[in-house]
């Protein structure tokens, strides 16, 4: 049996939809730690498009517990909108958790973060806009509401009227917006509240009696590892933890309780909204990755920044979250080019550095140091093991590894389920003893 974490391991729309749906099939128990609406991923299940923000995509599976843990915020009116497509997609919802002490996106924390966006001007983020920063700062400043408070309306009256008539001054005072009428808000998040209740459980409890019944559990993390509050390219970054640390404190577990991690990255780079990006690219190359990659976010619809694979960031990603291995995505994306740049190194101010700076001025001005590895000039969405590969497809692979310094155990190639090579099991096999390539 073994607990497992998935992250991101660049900044983000990794794939990590799909390697969660892959490694669902196996896990009994699916929780998702920490972030919000600002995150998403697109599952393709047999030609039809699912695109979920909040909810698990172990929820496809009927016998899997998928639970939005302590560590998240939860926008009430997107979830119950995610749970009605499902429900029209003829997927039951039953196996539905949602943790009690998680943090609520109430309407003025939305309206807060686009004005607090459009007042920054040239310094602007690059936030999603849903609301997130706000929701996780009121939740710092014990100013917060919880979902748990939106199953008793007096309790949410009790809670609610104080922070929205302070809101309601910063809108009105500040930002010049109007404010929002109390009761309409009240009698609006009491009735998400009705319909929510029946998936409102202890999130804690939930995970650690499944942990005593010897459970298969896989927790999911949204965003990506140079997003992250803490470690990441500060202040372009999201407001929690999407490192693999992160688990143990949105789902409320022990670190003794993860057997694995995972980090999953694209076969390139990329990135949405403002920040630093080394490798990124421009002109054709830039528009080549995107156009076949599809590169465009799923909750935004932002085209994305994309750029060569980067090492460096790579290997900061496997010393923050102690990978045990990693998960190559989009190397199909790959395949018409006829060579391929990987960055292995920066310069900066005239001297070669090989470690993730922590300055964001600095890593601005960082430069990458490429070695460049031949293309395979021909389709690898048919492959189905690493013999099927062209021989430089599989030396880029090895390069990746090699650099990275932790083995690859599954290669994706494109959307559906089925385009993916298991290298070696990543639940069941044998901690560290996994296949490099």
């Amino acid at each position: 049996m073994a607990n497992v974490v998935v992250i991101g391991a660049q900044w983000g729309d990794e794939g990590k939809g799909k390697i969660t749906d892959l490694l669902s099939r196996s896990a009994d128990v699916v929780v998702r730690y920490q972030g919000g609406v600002n995150a998403g991923h697109t599952i393709v299940v047999d030609d039809r498009v699912l695109k979920l923000h909040l909810i698990p995509s172990g929820i496809l599976y009927p016998d899997t517990t998928c639970l939005i843990g302590s560590g998240t915020v939860v926008d009430p009116k997107v979830m119950l909108k995610e749970i009605d497509t499902l429900i029209d997609f003829g997927i039951d919802v039953s196996g539905l958790k949602l943790a009690s002490t998680a943090h609520v996106t109430m309407p003025y924390h939305r309206l807060l973060d686009l004005a607090m966006e459009q007042r920054r001007g040239e310094r602007r983020i690059g936030t999603t806009g849903r609301g997130i920063g706000p929701t996780y700062a009121d939740k710092s400043e014990r100013n917060g509401i919880r979902v748990i408070d939106l199953l008793d309306p007096e309790r949410l009256r009790d809670r609610l009227l104080g922070p929205l008539g302070e809101k309601n001054d910063l809108m009105q005072k500040v930002y010049g917006l109007g404010p929002l009428d109390p009761e309409e808000v009240i009698e609006e998040y009491a009735s998400y509240g009705r319909r929510l209740a029946p998936h409102v459980v202890d999130c804690t409890r939930t995970i650690h009696e499944a942990a005593r019944a010897r459970k298969n559990i896989l927790f999911e993390g949204a965003q990506g590892t140079l997003l992250d509050l803490d470690h990441g390219t500060y202040p372009y970054v999201t407001s929690s933890n999407p490192v693999s640390g992160g688990a143990c404190i949105g789902a409320g577990v022990g670190p003794t309780l993860i057997d694995r991690v995972i980090g999953v990255a694209k076969a390139y780079t990329t990135r949405v909204g403002e920040g630093p990006f080394p490798t990124e690219l421009e002109g054709s190359l830039n528009d080549h990755l995107c156009d076949r990659g599809g590169e465009f976010g799923t909750t935004t619809g932002r085209r994305r920044r994309c750029g060569w694979f980067d090492g460096v960031i790579g290997r900061y990603a496997v010393e923050v979250n102690g990978l045990d291995c990693l998960a190559i995505t989009k190397l199909d994306v790959l395949d018409e080019l006829d060579e391929i740049q990987v960055c292995v190194a920066y310069e900066l101010d005239g001297h070669r550095i090989e470690h993730f700076p922590s300055s964001a001025e600095d890593f601005a001005r960082c430069q990458p140091i490429y070695e460049t590895l031949a293309g395979w000039q021909c389709s690898t969405a048919d492959c189905r093991s690493l013999d099927d590969l062209p021989a430089t497809a599989m030396a880029y692979l090895r390069f990746l590894a090699e650099l990275m310094e932790v083995p690859i155990a599954i290669v994706s190639l494109g959307a559906q389920r089925d385009q993916t090579i298991v290298v070696e099991d990543p639940i069941h096999g044998p901690k560290r003893a996994l296949l490099s390539v």
